[in-house]
């Protein structure tokens, strides 16, 4: 089986490399030369691909790339490579993107005979690396079970349903994220107008209901004033703005997480997006944020 492999960055570096740990055939294409070199140093049965075109003759075809406009670029219409992949063949939609994006991904692979998975993840490139990436494939349960041996090379399957149900769980899991992550800051801006030390207020949380992944990752973070990216500020926006995005077109009022998305985007305007996703921290509680135009909750 050949398969090929768009984007191996963060996230799609490492799924790539357990692939070609596992001896599967990997023909690999991404403008990094050097995340392509990173992934062809897993092994002996990766190849790199010079241009797009290379990966049409392959049996499976995983995606990983940042936006829903750069999967469609690279996959529909007359230039993508739905219009020359052969019948029979399958599509692996690695990239967090909108349902709708998904859905019209789907039926444009079937309508040429392709078949179409959408396969979200779900923690960090570290868990990536050790093939532990929770997986959350929604599409045809047959083909998802026809590459069930493929999927456990790189982490750990779980068919959710749906194409939808798929984008869903990741957006879902972000959206509640980062809106902790916001309210948290908050939380530490009044901590600190009582005078609490950043450091001992954590500590005394910890034991509270205000317990989170958030607090017990990206607190102490913030409590150091270290806002080196794990996760960039602007990868989190996209993916908030995303969320709510497919909630309005859902008809969901979702009013913590649209407050949320405000204190990103103002962020982002601020100067921090490639900072990580705690440098929301930097601009919760300052009254200055609204009155320099930074953009709203439809950003």
């Amino acid at each position: 089986m050949q398969i090929g492999f768009v984007g191996v960055g963060l996230m799609g570096g490492p799924l790539a490399r357990n692939l070609i740990r596992a001896g599967y055939s990997v023909l690999v294409f991404d403008l990094s030369k050097e995340a392509v070199d990173r992934a062809l140093a897993a092994g002996d049965t990766g190849k790199a691909a010079g241009q797009l075109r290379e990966l049409r003759d392959c049996d499976v075809v995983f995606t990983s790339l940042p936006l829903p406009q750069h999967v469609r670029d690279t996959m529909s219409g007359a230039s993508g490579l739905y219009a020359s992949m052969k019948q029979g063949s399958a599509h692996v939609e690695l990239s967090t993107i909108d349902p709708r994006t998904a859905e019209a991904l789907a039926e444009e692979a079937s309508a040429r005979g392709i078949g179409y998975l959408q396969c979200t993840l779900g923690k960090t490139p570290a868990h990536a690396e050790k093939a532990e990436e929770p997986m959350f494939i929604g599409g045809d349960e047959k083909l998802a079970d026809s590459l069930a041996d493929i999927f456990k090379a790189i982490g750990q399957p779980c068919h959710v349903g749906t194409v939808a149900a798929s984008c869903a769980v990741k957006l879902v899991s972000n959206m509640v994220g980062m809106t902790n992550l916001a309210v948290l800051a908050e939380g530490m801006r009044v901590g600190e107008k009582a005078g609490l030390d950043r450091k001992l207020l954590l500590e005394l949380l910890a034991d509270t209901g205000a317990r989170s992944f958030q607090m017990d990752v990206r607190g102490p973070w913030i409590a150091a004033d270290d806002f080196n990216a794990r996760f960039g500020l602007d990868l989190a926006l996209k993916d908030v703005r995303l969320g709510c995005e497919m909630a309005r077109a859902w008809n969901l009022d979702l009013r913590a997480t649209e407050a949320a998305l405000e204190y990103f985007g103002q962020a982002s305007a601020a100067g921090h997006g490639k900072e990580d996703c705690n440098a929301v921290y930097k601009v919760i509680g300052r009254q200055t944020a609204r009155a320099n135009g930074a953009p709203g909750k439809h950003t």
